[in-house]
């Protein structure tokens, strides 16, 4: 077997990445809570734009730039996965 095709199979056996809600609330509070307060999440429905998971994660990966850390995808995921579990409680 080649090298590239070795290393292929070993990242295919690599675990996706899990949502980690407790590293979530770090960066949220972390680089979020200057600009954000907890009550923003609790808007009444007909005034949010977060209805899906997909919403909040949409919305959270436009926010990101507005931090002082470049986000990365997962740490997006984080951050939607502890506000879901937090405040949204949306099923998955």
């Amino acid at each position: 077997m080649h090298g590239a095709s070795i290393l292929g199979l070993l990242l295919l056996a690599l675990p996706a990445h899990a949502q980690d809600a407790e590293r979530g609330r770090l960066l949220y509070e972390t680089y979020c809570g200057d600009c954000h307060y907890e009550r923003v999440h609790e808007r009444a429905p007909d005034r949010s734009k977060v209805h899906t998971l997909s919403d909040l994660r949409t919305t959270v990966a436009s926010w990101a730039p507005m931090t002082k850390l470049k986000f990365t995808p997962a740490d997006v995921d984080d951050v939607a996965e502890y506000l879901n579990r937090s405040h949204y409680k949306m099923a998955k």
